[in-house]
Formats: structure tokens, sequence, C-alpha cells
């Protein structure tokens, strides 16, 4: 086990550039923190390096087998975290791969633009718990693996496949398949309970205050709504993702 005083380490420094998106695209990897999120990390077998305080100790039920391990100071620690009381353990673990494959008979939660990170990380976090099959990010929203995203998405991000891509190519290629895809829009939309739940289907959200590029929801199979019964005039997208997410999967 390696030991680390100094937060001039060069290794630390690597370690503290994946806080920024630019790093985390050029190394393919990114940083988690917290022992919830290090253990959901180990049982999917994503942990490439493991970080702790000297203060803290990892607990017996884990088997990281023979992934690295740095014990650090408290003041690296607080370099690292970007909380206000870190936890004293982090991972570096290995990013998304390219694509999906055998993605017929299956369900997708497709979000356009959501800008919120603690949107996003529930969105994740909901999809897992509704069973969905994957999660495609498109362009314009926060990225997938920005610590709080990581932090809402309470370690769903490695229980399905969480990628991002191109989200007119995969309406078009979801379609050729006869998977509808279902757009989220009042303007000539129906109630979500006009529709019949499926295994296989594709929600597509938007932007918290913009809604679903109006492009994307020329070419989807049906807009849908949830009806308002109080006053407010609106939902959360989380929270409109959610349940349109488990009424359609049924």
């Amino acid at each position: 086990m390696k030991y680390i005083q100094s937060a001039k380490n060069p290794q630390v420094k690597q370690w503290k550039k994946l806080l920024t998106k630019k790093e985390r695209d050029k190394t393919g990897t990114f940083l988690i923190e917290g022992f919830h999120l290090v253990e959901e990390a180990l049982a999917a077998n994503k942990v490439l390096d493991l970080i702790i305080s000297e203060e803290s100790e990892m607990p017996q039920r884990w088997d990281f087998g023979s992934t690295p391990v740095t014990t650090v100071t408290n003041e690296i620690i607080k370099e690292l975290s970007d909380t206000e009381t870190p936890q004293g353990i982090f991972a570096v673990c290995e990013g998304e791969k390219s694509d999906i494959t055998n993605i017929e008979g299956k369900s997708f939660l497709l979000i356009d633009s959501v800008q919120d990170p603690g949107n996003l990380g529930t969105m994740i976090r909901t999809a897992d718990a509704a069973g969905i099959d994957a999660v495609i990010v498109g362009h314009g929203s926060v990225d997938i693996y920005n610590p709080k995203v990581l932090r809402s998405g309470q370690g769903s991000h490695f229980h399905l496949p969480v990628i991002r891509g191109d989200l007119f190519q995969w309406i078009e290629t979801l379609q050729k398949l006869n998977i509808p895809v279902y757009g989220t829009a009042l303007e000539n939309g129906q109630s979500y309970k006009e529709i019949s739940p499926s295994s296989q289907f594709a929600l597509l959200v938007g932007n918290e205050g913009e809604g679903v590029n109006k492009e994307m929801l020329a070419v989807t199979n049906g807009n849908l709504y949830i009806p308002i019964l109080g006053k407010s005039e609106s939902l959360n997208v989380a929270v409109a993702a959610g349940i349109l997410l488990f009424y359609l999967k049924g």
C-alpha cells in the first residue's frame, strides 16, 4: 500500500484534474467519492485505483483484489473533495464504453440538454429503479461524471449503461427496430395514460426551462404529458420522468 503526504505530489495533481470534464474526457476515467459509491463501483469491477484517508478504514466486506490502494493525508482528501464533509475515500473508475449492442426489445431514457446535475443524477437513479435498460444523454446536458451527478445517481451509473450520444441518431435507430419513442410536451401531446405500458419504448425528456428540442419532438412516435391536478404550472423534469418511466414500464 502506497502512502502520499504531499498535495503537490504528481499523482495527487492528476487525481485532482479528474474534477474537470476535460481531463475525464481525455483519460476516459472519472473520480468518485464516498463509501457507498466506491462499494458500488467495486461490485461492478470498475475501480482502477483506491484512495483512502489515513484516518479511515476499508470495510472488511470489500473485495478489492489487486486494485492499487493509496493512503493519503486529510489535506489531500480536502484537495480532492468537492463536498464540505469528505468521507475520506475515493476511487478512480473507468468510464463508459463506446456503445450499446442488442437494443431490440429494450427500454430507454433519452435526455436532451438537462443542465442541473441533481436532475440528471436523479433521473439515472430513477431509470435504474424502474428497470430501464439504458440511459442516453444527449449534447447540451451536464457531464454524466460530474461529481454532483454521481452523488445524485447513488451508484446507478454502475448498474445500467449510461452513455453520451446523438439523440437524433438514437431516435432513428430505435424507430427502425420498431421501438416507439415518446417525447414529453403539452403541445400536440396526449395524456400518458392513453398509452399502454410495454417492455420496449424510449422516453425523451428535455431541458428544465425549454423542454425537448422541437425538431426532436417532430420525429417522435407521439408526445406525452402528465395532467396537472393542482395549481402548479409544471413538474420538475426528474419527477416527471419518474412518473412516466414507471407507468410505461408497467
